[in-house]
Protein backbone atom coordinates (compact mmCIF):
# COMPACT_ATOMS: atom_id res chain seq x y z
CA UNK A 1 0.00 0.00 0.00
CA UNK A 2 2.86 2.34 0.76
CA UNK A 3 4.32 1.71 -2.69
CA UNK A 4 1.01 2.69 -4.31
CA UNK A 5 0.93 5.91 -2.27
CA UNK A 6 4.50 6.70 -3.32
CA UNK A 7 3.71 6.12 -6.98
CA UNK A 8 0.59 8.27 -6.71
CA UNK A 9 2.58 11.15 -5.16
CA UNK A 10 5.25 10.90 -7.85
CA UNK A 11 2.60 10.98 -10.57
CA UNK A 12 0.94 14.01 -8.96
CA UNK A 13 4.22 15.91 -8.62
CA UNK A 14 5.49 15.09 -12.12
CA UNK A 15 5.20 18.23 -14.28
CA UNK A 16 6.74 16.93 -17.50
CA UNK A 17 3.32 16.06 -18.94
CA UNK A 18 2.04 19.56 -18.28
CA UNK A 19 5.12 21.05 -19.91
CA UNK A 20 4.60 18.84 -22.95
CA UNK A 21 1.01 20.05 -23.29
CA UNK A 22 2.14 23.67 -22.99
CA UNK A 23 4.80 23.20 -25.67
CA UNK A 24 2.29 21.45 -27.93
CA UNK A 25 -0.11 24.39 -27.62
CA UNK A 26 2.74 26.81 -28.33
CA UNK A 27 3.79 24.87 -31.43
CA UNK A 28 0.17 24.87 -32.62
CA UNK A 29 -0.10 28.63 -32.19
CA UNK A 30 3.17 29.20 -34.05
CA UNK A 31 2.11 26.87 -36.88
CA UNK A 32 -1.25 28.64 -37.18
CA UNK A 33 0.42 32.05 -37.28
CA UNK A 34 2.87 30.84 -39.94
CA UNK A 35 0.04 29.48 -42.11
CA UNK A 36 -1.90 32.74 -41.81
CA UNK A 37 1.21 34.76 -42.69
CA UNK A 38 1.88 32.61 -45.76
CA UNK A 39 -1.72 32.96 -46.93
CA UNK A 40 -1.65 36.73 -46.40
CA UNK A 41 1.62 37.14 -48.30
CA UNK A 42 0.29 34.91 -51.10
CA UNK A 43 -2.82 37.06 -51.42
CA UNK A 44 -0.73 40.22 -51.48
CA UNK A 45 1.57 38.85 -54.20
CA UNK A 46 -1.39 37.68 -56.28
CA UNK A 47 -2.93 41.14 -56.03
CA UNK A 48 0.30 42.78 -57.11
CA UNK A 49 0.66 40.52 -60.15
CA UNK A 50 -2.99 41.03 -61.08
CA UNK A 51 -2.48 44.80 -60.90
CA UNK A 52 0.66 44.51 -63.02
CA UNK A 53 -1.21 42.41 -65.59
CA UNK A 54 -4.03 44.96 -65.72
CA UNK A 55 -1.51 47.77 -66.20
CA UNK A 56 0.20 45.87 -69.02
CA UNK A 57 -3.14 45.23 -70.74
CA UNK A 58 -4.02 48.92 -70.58
CA UNK A 59 -0.65 50.05 -71.98
CA UNK A 60 0.52 49.84 -75.59
CA UNK A 61 3.81 48.27 -74.48
CA UNK A 62 2.73 44.69 -73.87
CA UNK A 63 0.01 42.25 -73.07
CA UNK A 64 -0.69 39.83 -70.29
CA UNK A 65 -2.63 36.59 -70.00
CA UNK A 66 -3.49 36.38 -66.30
CA UNK A 67 -4.94 32.86 -66.56
CA UNK A 68 -1.82 31.43 -68.17
CA UNK A 69 0.56 33.67 -66.23
CA UNK A 70 2.36 34.82 -69.36
CA UNK A 71 3.10 38.23 -70.74
CA UNK A 72 4.86 39.81 -73.68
Amino acid sequence: MEKLTTITRQFRDDESGAAMVEYSILVGIIAGAAILAILAIGGWVTGRFTGLCTTMENSPIGSCDAAAGTGS
